[in-house]
């Protein structure tokens, strides 16, 4: 934000107030247009991020704010599109599972088939929002030993020595049961926003401008940028629009939610 800033010689203030009215926009884009989606595969994942400091550092941050340490963004992609269909950004505790499994419910069509990973909080939360009307499975991936003892090892993840399917809910082709597209989408998210590397000080330092920020992206990349694996923008490919977004779309959702400035009142001279 500090390069636009320099890059356009504007204030960092400009960009930063532009940046929220671009956050409010989109997610009540999103919000409003993301309906009744004809999904037939969804898949649902988490990445990790953190605002201002990670959590176990937090309780010594100086100045820490509202909502400092690991924020989650949950994600639930249509396979066969590859639209992000629903996100959340908080905690990963039940809670949160419940209302992000709430919203996905309201943006679906029909019954589908959903694959989640193995954390817990999905199974109460699918229960309650879908109430069976769904075919569930999960896809639980066994970790071991990091091969390595190296320095260098330390980033890696640990070794994947393999995976267990197992049906929750309804009759899910096992064939489909996977979590592979929605994870590569959250690659994409990781790489496409800065604020989601590791290992640097590009992270939030404010939870509502990591919202705004995903709320823009969700819109980008729903919208305006063409998968490579279906040709087009997932959005197109879902039959949720017609045509191919550009930046300029965006900017004239921005101009479209922006308040009208209010009337002055009469210029009075002090005296």
């Amino acid at each position: 934000m500090r390069a636009v800033a320099r890059v356009c010689d504007v204030s960092f203030n400009t960009v930063a107030k532009l940046l929220i009215d671009a956050g409010l926009a989109c997610a009540r884009f999103h919000d409003d247009t993301v309906r009744d989606v004809q999904a037939t595969r969804v898949e649902c994942d988490e990445i990790w991020s953190f605002c201002y400091a990670k959590q176990k550092n937090v309780a010594k941050a100086k100045a820490a704010p509202d909502r400092a340490g690991d924020v989650w963004t949950w994600t639930a992609l249509d396979a066969d599109s590859k639209m992000i269909v629903s996100y959340l950004i908080g905690g990963r505790d039940a809670e949160y599972a419940l209302a992000f499994m709430d919203d996905l419910r309201g943006r679906l069509r029909h019954r589908v088939q959903m694959t989640t990973d193995g954390h817990r909080a999905y199974l109460k939360a699918v229960e309650e929002s879908f109430h069976g009307d769904i075919d569930y499975a999960m896809l639980v991936k066994q970790y071991g030993e990091p091969s390595k003892r190296s320095p260098e090892a330390r980033y890696s993840p640990a070794d994947c020595i393999g995976i267990k399917k197992e049906v929750r809910s309804g009759n899910p082709n096992m064939a489909h049961v996977s979590t592979s597209y929605v994870e590569r989408s959250n690659l994409s998210m990781r790489m496409h926003m800065r604020r989601y590397t590791r290992l640097t000080n590009a992270h939030s330092k404010k939870f509502e401008n990591h919202c705004h920020m995903v709320a823009l992206y969700t819109v980008w990349y729903n919208f305006v940028r063409i998968n490579s694996a279906v040709k087009m923008a997932p959005a197109m490919a879902a039959g949720v629009s017609k045509t191919l977004w550009s930046m300029d779309n965006i900017v004239a959702l921005i101009d479209a939610a922006a308040t009208a400035p209010a009337k002055r009142g009469p210029y009075r001279k002090r005296a």
